[in-house]
């Protein structure tokens, strides 16, 4: 869902639609004057959808998923990226980093398309139903962003209303006014006036509204600017968000990562891809999450790149701490959340057996010189925590392919660590044109079901419900549960787990909720600030994520203010502690 506008001198993008109804359907429109386009129905109705296009270049893109995952206990630095100081916490995370300056000012660009169509709607000749319809929507937009943008910076500018020539003032409002002035005030009236579902997949719904103002105000509530009655809010519309509607989990979890299956009912709100935009490259975004996971397959014996397994970027590495966080035998998620084969694709280096291999007696003696395996079997295999100790060396060193443990390949002593690790599954597109295509189709999952149970548990432990949240925390848990017929620890299961799977009032504390938001949702882009909401950071970090814990600080727990924007402020601009 893209397009092009433009609003006084600035190129602005709108979204573009999938070619099926799935999506928004739209045309391309460039060099239109938006005050005049702006205030017809039809220019009205594209500006409203510009607005959504702000979410594309941070969720799903590697700023995004740079910002979201790296410098927390889940996920630290593999081989290969220009970003990992926002791993490491060092001297380069500074107002300069350009992964910090881009999100501040597209998010700004988001809020003041926002406040463009704000502004353009009055008297604009539509009925007043669907003009108040879509000023909510673009509220709904606006508070994510400024969601976004206190999250991660704090005290910011705030404007509500549009900018349409050079601005060089800026003021620095605190947190706590953004929540009163814009956030809160824009989901509510979001959740007011939007319809619980919209016929064009992809636009703001009543239940997304609630939802973003329930995680918002669960924020605040650990805030010392906090309300007394945030927590209990927050419960109460991940109630309405759980109860209200025909929302549901998915039976397989390994469902929810299916190409093609993104209006699931465990669904709330995503942000739209198109495949035939991103394949013909009218869409520059799209989801690549697929490129910064994966492991170095594609230089190992009998592999080649291709497009099933994906193109791997080695960005992101599970921590020790991640790989431990299942227990295997009765839960299901670590099996369907991490790929552990690659199927040969390549004849030309397929090893062969030797004459050491026949003399230490791992093969008949006919077989020297032989290729161990074929095109079409197992060239790779990482059998993960809890089967790793199956495969001692003289079983890895007798298997006709190669496989990879964490005693020997990817341990925190290891040469090869950054370049070989389990590689997650979640966001693998084979529907790619080419190995070397970079965008995805996939929508963006911003928000699901799962999470809400996670996100209400969280809520009722504030509150000193802990049989609620040990409950809301079971019904995920039994989604998870090893069920007989699932494929785990290489081998299929016999017996449903779902009994072993639960917890009590007495195993729930934040720390346990942390964890399980971490085997529920890894690599979903939500880490960075789960971690800063519940002021787990710095403690966290430093217990599990070594590359970071020499360095991370009290002050990480914000972004630094970009450079750029205390340049161009009248008067400079404040700075964030801690940053020079």
């Amino acid at each position: 869902m893209k397009r092009k506008i433009y609003l006084t001198g600035l190129v602005l993008f709108a979204l573009l639609s999938q070619s099926c109804d799935k999506y928004l359907q739209e045309d391309l429109i460039s060099d239109v004057s938006s005050s005049s386009y702006y205030t017809t129905a039809a220019g009205f109705e594209d500006a409203v959808k510009a607005t959504y296009w702000w979410m594309k270049p941070f969720f799903g893109p590697e700023r995004g998923f740079t910002m979201s995952v790296f410098g927390t206990d889940t996920y630290t630095n593999g081989a290969d990226g220009s970003h990992k100081t926002l791993n490491r916490y060092d001297g380069a995370l500074n107002p300069t980093q350009s992964f910090v300056t881009v999100a501040w000012r597209d998010f700004y660009q988001g809020i003041n398309q926002a406040n463009a169509v704000i502004n353009r709607a009055e008297g604009l000749d539509i009925s007043e139903s669907l003009k108040t319809s879509r000023i909510a929507e673009v509220r709904f937009l606006r508070a994510l962003y400024y969601f976004m943008l206190t999250s991660h910076y704090g005290d910011v500018h705030l404007t509500l209303e549009e900018t349409e020539g050079i601005e060089v003032e800026a003021n620095r409002t605190s947190v706590a006014e953004i929540y009163n002035q814009a956030i809160i005030p824009d989901l509510e009236f979001a959740i007011a006036n939007l319809p619980d579902k919209q016929s064009d997949f992809g636009r703001a719904t009543k239940p997304a509204a609630q939802f973003l103002l329930g995680k918002a105000l669960l924020r605040r509530s650990y805030r010392s600017f906090a309300e007394s009655n945030d927590a209990s809010r927050a419960e109460q519309l991940m109630s309405n968000v759980i109860n209200d509607y025909d929302f549901a989990l998915l039976d397989d979890f390994a469902d929810l990562w299916v190409i093609g299956n993104e209006q699931h009912s465990e669904i709330i709100f995503t942000v739209q891809n198109s495949k035939s935009q991103v394949d013909e490259g009218i869409d520059p975004e799209g989801h690549r999450g697929h490129l910064y996971f994966l492991f170095e397959y594609d230089v190992r014996p009998g592999m080649t790149r291709d497009v099933a397994n994906g193109r791997p970027w080695k960005r992101f590495r599970p921590t020790d701490f991640t790989l431990g966080l299942w227990d295997r035998n009765i839960d299901s998620r670590y099996d369907k959340t991490f790929k552990h084969a690659w199927i040969s694709n390549n004849a030309g280096n397929i090893p062969t057996w030797t004459a050491e291999d026949a003399s230490a007696g791992y093969v008949d003696g006919s077989l020297v010189g032989q290729p161990k395996f074929t095109v079409g079997d197992t060239a790779l295999f990482i059998p993960g925590p809890q089967l790793d100790e199956k495969y001692d060396d003289r079983t890895i060193a007798s298997t006709r392919y190669t496989v990879y443990t964490y005693r020997n390949d990817y341990c925190t002593d290891c040469n090869t660590k950054e370049r070989v690790f389990p590689s997650l599954n979640k966001w693998i597109d084979d529907t790619r044109p080419d190995r070397q295509k970079t965008e995805g189709q996939r929508d963006y999952m911003l928000m699901r079901l799962g999470e809400a149970y996670l996100l209400r548990a969280e809520a009722r432990l504030k509150l000193g419900n802990t049989d609620g949240a040990a409950a809301d925390i079971n019904v995920v848990r039994t989604r998870a549960a090893v069920k007989p017929g699932d494929h785990i620890l290489n081998r299929d299961a016999a017996v449903d787990r779902t009994a072993e799977m639960q917890i009590t009032a007495a195993d729930v504390n934040l720390d346990f909720i942390l964890d399980e938001r971490a085997r529920e949702l890894l690599g979903e882009g939500h880490r960075w600030m789960d971690l800063t909401r519940t002021n787990k950071l710095i403690e966290r970090v430093k217990l599990y994520n070594l590359e970071a814990a020499a360095n991370i600080q009290d002050y990480h727990v914000l972004r630094p203010i970009p450079q750029d924007q205390i340049d161009r402020t009248l008067g400079g601009y404040p700075q964030n502690p801690g940053y020079q």
